[in-house]
Formats: structure tokens, C-alpha cells, sequence
């Protein structure tokens, strides 16, 4: 590309070899315009910002600039300090430098410098020219700074300085901005009742979508710039209506109508940037306004909190927060064009401010867990003690139950004497009395044969307290088969499911001696000549069946005593929860008897 050359004053101050372009001529143009106009220059000292020169104006301003080169072979290098909003240059009628979008949607340039090494091929002894191209929309501070044209060692090294500044330091921030916010939303997650946490994360990934705005060099996914100052603004706004939520949760202070205001405003911020982005992204110096005024208030807010508090944790906030508010007030009257620039300088506190909340946040987090860990100590100690005593008193009560067991067991070993044994040997004693001297042999043994198996049926409950029901029930049957032998009385027995099942010795006793007194009933009286027991588990009770081929109740000769031991099984099957059914006939008599088990 040629350029046209056109007389202009120029004025280059030389600084170490290097040479300062911040006097040419401006002059506007078109959005496509591949050259400048040949007229219409205006003289113009950069840093210059032309909307204060030309109101309304969206489109492309080019700036001329003039310098003396000696000797075209010494190595040069070219530092453009500030294009905003995007731009490109040419040395000599040659493009050196190019940003990809001069056009909607715009590239940004404005946050960083542009350093070019100038090929000596490109240079002339005598005057050279520089063309600074520059687009931008009137509303976002279009314009450019000066230029530096010199010695490559020591622009590269202002470069990287200005760079940092302007660009590396606002990454920097960036970055521990998000970590923090993804840190402090992991540690709200986990502690939901700690809101402190969770404001302070939304405070910076919010406004990690705002600082966003100091590193982008495309407006990507957004389809032009008034959309992109829109949600920048919009998003500048949230993020001071989460930091003031943010100080109010760290003093433990609520205001339900404040922070509704705060969401209310907030959300229409975002609403308005989604429906009318070119009018926001125009006014957008009053949602900024907007969002600064939530900073100052609730940081000026916090100060007096904090001094009248006196809390260590308080105090080491309010002295991170005081440096970058001071330096803040620079920074708001460089956006609104009260003073000239074009470096912020609150980027270079940021690192100050989120490594002090950063501190004090796990200060807090820290002492909460050291007040945990302490009342874990005092209340294991409690726990300890509590355990301690609850030892001593459950071994005096074990000691207590066992001494009301052994005593239990006694007394009921005297009940099964008393009524059972006892009872046997009453009526053995008045049977003797009564019966003629000359009573048969055989007649005092069998007396004294009842008398023993009665006091067998006694000791092996007792002593087989806790055996299964099937363990108890084996010495019961041997005697009885052996008995039932004797008068020609084949005994069956079905056992099913009892393994496992203890009845207690009071139960197991009753149950044993029904069986003892039904069996020997058939024994003394059924004539039988076989004999069925049946006892089973179904489900969660017990199932006795006794069946005999003999002549049945009614016609057999029954014994004296024949129906107080039916009395005596029946009020032992109600003991036993269950209720006794005789079922008699020529045939044979059967026994029933149901009962549930012990839970």
C-alpha cells in the first residue's frame, strides 16, 4: 500500500536514542477507507481522544507523524502506545502491524502496546513518516497515544514494562481471581451455612467476567462492541452488588430489603445489557457509576464496622481494602475522561486486595476449625467421663441382675419343687398312709419311680436352661420310651425345626411336663398299643400333637387322679400362651396344643 505524503509539523524529543512522536495531524474517515484523505488534517498532540474533537463520531480516524532518520541502516524499532479500539500502522506507506478486525465486530487493541523491529529496507535517510489507522466508536474513548521510534533494546524493555503493566499484571489477576472464586464456591458448597464464602466467590468470578474486559483482544461470542461495553457494564455491577453482600455476611449482618435491592438491580443490569445493548453500552458511564457507588458504600461501610469492632481479622481487611480504594479514585477519573491516560493503576493493588481476603477468609475458615477441634477435645472429654460413669453404673447393675437372676433362679427351682416334685410327693405320702401294712413292693417302688422321674423332669430344666428345645426334649423321650416299652406301647416322635428354640426355663418346664403327664396318661390308662408325638415349628409357633389308638377318655378306666392331671395341663398350656384341646373317640384320643414362641 502507497501512501500520499502531505507536509505537517512535527516535534521528536530524543530520550537514550530514542525519539518521541506525540505531535501530527488527524483527520477522519470512513470504516473502509483503504487511505487517508488528502484533506481535512487537523494538528492534533497525542495522547488524543477524538470524541472530545469530533462528537458522534464511529468510523476510523488515521494520525500522521513525522520523524528524522540520520542513517536508515541503524537498527530501529517502532512502539505504538495506545490504538483504541483497534487499528493498524504503516512506516513509510508500508503496513507493519495490523489488528485482524478494523471493522464490526472490532478487535481491541487498546490494552497493550505494539512493538515492531523496522526493517532497514523500510527506512529512508531524512523524513520518515508513520500513519496510525484507528477504529472506534465515539462512545468507548477511541483514539491513539504517542509513538516511539529508536534504539530496539531499550523500546523492547519499555515494551515489557508497559506490556506488564497494562496487560501481563491484569492477567495475573485474572487468574488468581478465578482460582479464589472456584476455591471459596468449593468451600461455600461444603459449608452451605457460610455464606461469606459463597458471596466472595460470586463477587470474583463475576467480576472475573468484568476484569475479562483489560486482557480480550476479540469481543467473541458477542456480535459487536456496544454489546460487549453492555455486558462488561453489566457485569461491573453485579459483581459490586456481590461484594457489598459479601462485607455484610463477614460482619454477620442481614438486611433482607437492601439485598433485595441489590438482586433486583443487578439482575435488570443484565436484563437491560440482553435487550437494549446499544443503549446501555452508550450510558454505560452510568452503570459504572452504579456499581463504584456499591463499592465505596459498603467498603466505607465496612471501615467503620471494622474500627469499632477491633477484630484482628477485621482490621487486616479494612487495611487491604484502604490502598485500593485511594488508588480507585485515579482510575474512575481516568474511565470518565476527567484525567488522561492510559494505564489503570487498581490492577496493580488487585494482588494486594485478593491475597489479603484470601488471608483473612482463611483466617476465618482456620479459627472456625481450631473452635471445631477444640469443642471435639471438650466433648470427647465429656464423652470420656460420661463413658467412665455409665462403666461403673452398668457393673453395678450387671452385678445387681445377676444377683436378682441367681435369686430368681433359686426361687423359681423352689416353685418347680414346690408344685411339681413337691406335689408328687404330697400325694405319694398320703397314698402310703392310706394304703393296708401289707401293700405290695411293687406298688412303693413305682411311688418312688414317679417320684424320681418327677425330680429328673426338675433338675434337667434347670440345669439345660439355655439348650435348644431339642436338647431338653432327649432325656424326656428316653425316659418316657423306656416307660411306654414296658406296657407293649410303640412310641413315635416327629421333631421338626426345633433347633435354635429356647422357651426359658419356666416355659420348657411347663412344656415338659404336659408331655410327661399326657404320655403317662396314656401309659396308665389309654391301652394303647401305639403312640404318636408330633412337634413341630410353623412359622413363629409351636405345634404339639399326641395321638394314641387307645379306648379314648370316656371309656377308659382312668385313674383317680386322672382329671386333675388334665386341670394340671391345661392350665399349663395357658402358661405356655396357647390353649389345650382333647379330642377323644373309640378310636384313640388326640392331644392339640398351639403356642407362639418367645419373641
Amino acid at each position: 500500500m502507497a501512501l500520499a505524503l502531505a507536509p505537517l509539523s512535527t516535534r521528536a524529543a530524543d530520550e537514550a536514542g530514542v525519539r518521541l512522536l506525540d505531535r501530527g495531524e488527524a483527520v477522519r474517515s470512513d470504516w473502509n477507507a483503504a487511505a487517508p484523505p488528502a484533506s481535512g488534517w487537523t494538528p492534533v498532540r497525542l495522547l488524543d481522544l477524538w470524541q472530545q474533537r469530533w462528537p458522534g463520531h464511529d468510523g476510523v480516524v488515521w494520525y500522521r507523524l513525522h520523524w528524522q532518520q540520520d542513517d536508515p541502516r541503524r537498527p530501529t524499532a517502532l512502539l505504538a502506545d495506545y490504538m483504541s479500539l483497534s487499528g493498524a500502522i504503516y512506516v513509510n506507506g508500508e503496513a507493519v502491524a495490523r489488528d485482524p478486525h478494523l471493522v464490526e465486530p472490532l478487535s481491541r487493541t487498546w490494552n497493550t502496546p505494539h512493538y515492531v523491529l523496522l526493517p532497514p529496507s523500510l527506512l529512508r535517510a531524512g523524513d520518515n513518516v508513520v500513519w496510525l489507522r484507528v477504529s472506534g466508536l465515539s462512545a468507548y474513548q477511541p483514539g491513539a497515544g504517542p509513538v516511539r521510534v529508536g534504539d530496539p533494546q531499550t523500546l523492547q524493555q519499555r515494551y515489557r514494562s508497559e506490556r506488564f503493566l497494562r496487560y501481563d499484571i491484569k492477567l495475573i489477576n485474572l487468574a488468581m481471581a478465578v482460582v479464589l472464586g472456584g476455591v471459596f464456591l468449593l468451600m461455600w458448597l461444603l459449608r452451605r451455612k457460610d455464606s461469606v464464602y459463597g458471596w466472595f466467590a460470586l463477587t470474583e468470578l463475576t467480576g472475573s467476567l468484568y476484569a475479562y474486559n483489560h486482557i480480550a483482544t476479540e469481543i467473541w461470542p458477542l456480535p459487536g462492541t456496544d454489546a460487549w461495553q453492555a455486558f462488561n457494564a453489566a457485569f461491573y455491577v453485579a459483581a459490586g452488588a456481590c461484594y457489598a453482600l459479601f462485607l455484610l455476611r463477614y460482619c454477620e449482618r442481614r438486611h433482607p430489603r437492601l439485598e433485595r435491592v441489590l438482586a433486583a438491580l443487578s439482575a435488570l443490569s443484565l436484563l437491560v445489557a440482553a435487550l437494549a445493548p446499544t443503549w446501555m453500552g452508550h450510558h454505560r458511564n452510568l452503570w459504572f457509576a452504579l456499581g463504584g457507588s456499591f463499592y465505596y458504600i459498603s467498603i466505607g461501610w465496612f471501615l467503620i464496622q471494622a474500627w469499632r469492632s477491633r477484630r484482628p481479622d477485621a482490621l487486616v481487611l479494612a487495611a487491604c481494602l484502604l490502598l485500593p480504594v485511594l488508588v480507585s479514585f485515579r482510575d474512575f477519573a481516568l474511565f470518565f475522561g476527567w484525567v488522561q491516560g492510559t494505564t489503570y493503576w487498581l490492577s496493580l493493588t488487585s494482588v494486594l486486595t485478593l491475597v489479603g481476603i484470601g488471608f483473612v477468609l482463611s483466617y476465618r475458615f482456620v479459627s472456625a476449625m481450631r473452635r471445631v477441634e477444640g469443642f471435639n477435645l471438650e466433648l470427647k472429654r465429656e464423652v470420656d467421663t460420661a463413658t467412665s460413669e455409665l462403666a461403673t453404673t452398668l457393673s453395678r447393675q450387671h452385678a445387681l441382675e445377676l444377683a436378682h437372676s441367681r435369686a430368681g433362679e433359686r426361687l423359681q427351682l423352689v416353685r418347680d419343687l414346690h408344685d411339681g416334685f413337691g406335689g408328687t410327693l404330697v400325694g405319694a405320702i398320703a397314698q402310703l398312709q392310706q394304703a393296708p401294712d401289707d401293700m405290695p413292693k411293687a406298688a412303693v417302688i413305682a411311688t418312688l419311680k414317679d417320684l424320681r422321674d418327677d425330680l429328673r423332669l426338675v433338675i434337667d430344666s434347670t440345669a439345660r436352661e439355655h439348650a435348644d428345645l431339642s436338647a431338653q426334649l432327649a432325656p424326656l423321650r428316653h425316659r418316657l420310651g423306656r416307660l411306654l416299652e414296658t406296657a407293649d406301647i410303640d412310641s413315635r416322635w416327629q421333631l421338626d425345626g426345633l433347633d435354635g428354640i429356647e422357651l426359658g426355663s419356666a416355659r420348657s418346664l411347663d412344656l415338659l411336663r404336659l408331655l410327661q403327664e399326657a404320655l403317662t396318661n396314656v401309659f396308665k390308662h389309654s391301652r394303647a398299643r401305639r403312640v404318636e408325638v408330633q412337634l413341630r415349628r410353623v412359622d413363629d409357633r409351636l405345634q404339639l400333637r399326641i395321638d394314641d389308638d387307645g379306648e379314648g377318655i370316656a371309656s377308659a378306666p382312668m385313674a383317680a387322679d386322672g382329671g386333675a392331671g388334665v386341670a394340671s395341663m391345661r392350665l399349663r398350656a395357658q402358661r405356655l400362651g396357647g390353649e389345650l384341646r382333647i379330642e377323644s373317640g373309640p378310636h384313640g384320643t388326640g392331644l392339640r396344643l398351639d403356642f407362639p414362641l418367645p419373641a
